[in-house]
């Protein structure tokens, strides 16, 4: 009897020590699992590189989900402000002419944790239609008398960094001022929270997104864009077959990411033609206006394919719709987004 115990005891023994593998290979697997699935910018769930996306219905992807309310960010395009920081991490980028023939950045970001972003610099009236439409934070740092004006006007959430801390907008020394102001993420939702801004979003996307991949069956062959701002200022792109992205370019210079050395590249981009003039304010130095509003000729690009697009926005603070010339709201590859918006006589050229 006192033998037929040990072997019971044994057994049990077995049976635990078999119970405890299963569960630690199970939280094991859950963990594994969990590291791998991402949402990407576009709302779209990433089961990790090899398993490739889930399948998802055509339905347009929502990418605020009700959650993580978009930050804009006004960054320096300055040639002395090159490289900048986590322009890859946007989901959209817009690109729009400012005085004396340079461009600002506004990156826009949901949901991203991130170090530095920058370098940081002020307003110009015309980007806050965009950053209203995305329904975004809009970030900068300092403002002209215009931008002011309509933040006041159109109530936008807005974080003006010279009148924040040093702490949440510093100066770095590896670049020259007035080009080395940087933040952060984590920085920007504590003011937004401390202003009572609110931080979740239920917006519609501006861009109708597709789970699926879109090919433009029907366009033109685009390889290479080169997009005139003006006689300074010039940008270009070139089409990675292998990786099926655009490489940036500005002034023949590849960019890369302050930080990472990353290529700057994009999934999709769209070109707008819009009327810019100079405005006559107290200050005089030549600051630009923008028609932006109603219908503008454009092109949307991806996949090294490019189509003829009609961009519409009915006012300042609507969406604006990108539509084909049979009137479709045009569908986007998920993926990030760089939106040039361009002087309506840039001589573009697709290739």
């Amino acid at each position: 009897m006192r033998g037929k115990g040990v072997k019971i005891l044994i057994a049990i023994l077995v049976i635990l020590i078999i119970v405890a593998i299963a569960l630690i290979v199970m939280k094991i697997t859950n963990t594994n699992i969990n590291k791998n699935n991402q949402i990407s910018s576009n709302g779209i769930i990433s089961l990790g590189t090899d398993l490739g996306k889930v399948e998802q219905t055509k339905e347009t992807i929502n990418i605020y989900n009700g959650v993580d309310r978009p930050i804009a960010v006004m960054i320096d395009n300055h040639k002395g402000a090159w490289p900048q920081v986590s322009l890859n991490e946007a989901y959209i980028v817009y690109e729009i002419i400012v005085e004396g023939g340079e461009t600002r950045l506004m990156p826009i970001y949901k949901g991203k944790d991130l170090e530095k972003i920058g370098p940081v610099r002020s307003s110009r009236h015309y980007f806050i239609d965009y950053a209203l439409e995305n329904d975004a934070i809009y970030v900068h740092f300092g403002w002209s008398p215009q931008a002011q004006s309509d933040i006041s006007t159109y109530n936008v959430n807005n974080i003006n960094g010279i009148s924040e801390s040093e702490t949440n907008f510093w100066r770095v020394k590896d670049k020259k001022s007035p080009h080395n102001v940087v933040t952060n993420t984590q920085k920007i939702l504590t003011m937004a929270t401390n202003k009572g801004y609110r931080t979740t979003s239920n917006a519609k996307s501006v861009l109708n997104y597709k789970s699926t991949e879109v090919e433009l069956e029907e366009g033109q062959l685009a390889n290479e864009i080169t997009i005139p701002y003006s006689t300074l200022h010039t940008v270009s792109y070139k089409y990675n077959e292998e990786t099926k992205r655009y490489e940036r370019y500005q002034r023949g210079t590849k960019q890369t990411d302050w930080d990472t050395k990353e290529v700057i590249s994009t999934k999709n981009i769209i070109i707008t033609f819009a009327q810019n003039y100079t405005l006559t304010d107290v200050e005089n130095k030549g600051r630009q206006g923008l028609k932006n509003t109603g219908d503008k000729k454009g092109y949307y690009i991806t996949n090294g394919k490019a189509i003829e697009i009609v961009c519409s926005k009915n006012s300042r603070t609507d969406k604006t719709e990108y539509k084909d010339l049979l009137g479709n709201v045009i569908d986007v590859n998920d993926g990030n987004t760089f939106v040039q918006i361009c002087p309506i006589d840039a001589e573009v050229v697709i290739e």
